[in-house]
């Protein structure tokens, strides 16, 4: 059974990002009404006044804490890295995605594996969690990035809409990276070719 805090710390923000992203007023009355709602369990829960949870979920809109992504490696048996030329950018880049709320990073991979490209896969590693700061190159959010080394279980490559194309590359032909990319990957190779040692 979920437990009532976790429910309502994803409702609340579910409302947050709603109100900052929309600009429709049906919508926004919505999200105003979901956060409403979260505030006034959170009271219950926490034996606080509603108004006063609310003013510290609205006050929280102000302090934006780093976003987190996380970011699946994947090595066929030749060294040559899983990359997906994203829709967004036309650039590419690892198998990766925000974490959604309550959601461990771990199972983050998982999703967007599947999500992106139809693949299970499993992590078997940790490689590495990278910190980029916010700024003018690459946005208002500081990002802590958490990169898995990763084995594929199961699916066939099918590509979804936020995916161009995938294939595998050797990390020094690879024409356009996404952001810190190149970063993560030569990090995970260094993962994986130590581990390939060791079998």
């Amino acid at each position: 059974m979920t437990d009532i805090l976790t429910l309502l710390e994803e409702l609340q923000s579910i409302a947050r990002t709603g109100l900052n992203y929309s600009t429709d007023p049906y919508a926004r009355a919505h999200y105003s009404r979901l956060l409403e709602l979260a505030a006034t369990h959170y009271g219950r829960a926490l034996d606080l006044p509603a108004q006063e949870v609310r003013a510290r979920l609205q006050g929280e809109l102000g302090s934006i804490t780093p976003k987190v992504g996380a970011d699946a490696a994947i090595f066929d048996e030749e060294g040559r890295i899983l990359l997906v030329e994203r829709a967004d950018d036309r650039c590419w880049g690892l198998p990766a995605g925000w974490v959604d709320p309550n959601e461990a990073p771990i199972d983050t991979v998982r999703r967007e594996a599947r999500e992106e490209l139809a693949l299970e896969v499993e992590p078997v590693q940790l490689v590495d969690v990278m910190f980029r700061p916010a700024s003018a190159d690459w946005g208002p959010h500081a990002v802590v990035s958490i990169v898995y080394l990763c084995e594929v279980r199961g699916g066939k490559i099918a590509l979804s809409h936020e995916v161009l194309q995938a294939r595998f590359w050797t990390i020094e032909h690879v024409p356009v990276w996404h952001k810190d990319h190149l970063k993560f990957a030569k990090t995970a190779r260094a993962v994986w070719t130590t581990r390939q040692a060791k079998v």
